[in-house]
């Protein structure tokens, strides 16, 4: 064995529940997430699911975060992501190995911008387009 450290589905047992714990106790994102969600160990689950599909390649997540989070984009606004890598980059570097919790970090990371893209980009009107006006 090569001594390499390997993230296990019991790892994001443990760490989703902790980081969520930290979420719902968080000034800014703690009023939010405790109005959206209605049912946390099912929710807490599902996302279990969600990272066991996206870091161990389970398939056991069959959601759609885009769709699940644009029914809140209103309070979700682009602020919000950052506090949520935030707090995920603390609690991922308490509970896991180094290596691990930079790769959870780099995912989330996409995961968030991909989220971001989805709900909030817009393409801006063409230049020299006539606006009409009644």
């Amino acid at each position: 064995m090569n001594g390499a450290v390997v993230l296990a589905e019991t790892d994001l047992e443990r760490l989703i529940p902790r980081f969520y714990a930290r979420v719902r106790e968080d000034a800014q994102l703690g009023p939010v997430f405790n109005d959206i969600v209605e049912d946390w160990p099912e929710h807490l689950e599902k996302l279990v699911a969600f990272w066991s599909s996206v870091m161990l390649g389970s398939g056991r997540y069959k959601g759609n975060p885009v769709m699940a989070h644009g029914r809140h984009s209103t309070r979700m606004p682009p602020e919000l992501f950052a506090r949520w890598l935030e707090i995920w980059a603390d609690v991922t570097n308490e509970e896991m190995a180094p290596a691990i919790a930079a790769a959870l970090q780099a995912k989330a990371g996409r995961i968030a911008e991909s989220l971001q893209l989805a709900m909030f980009f817009r393409l801006a009107p063409e230049r020299g387009a006539v606006s009409q006006r009644a």
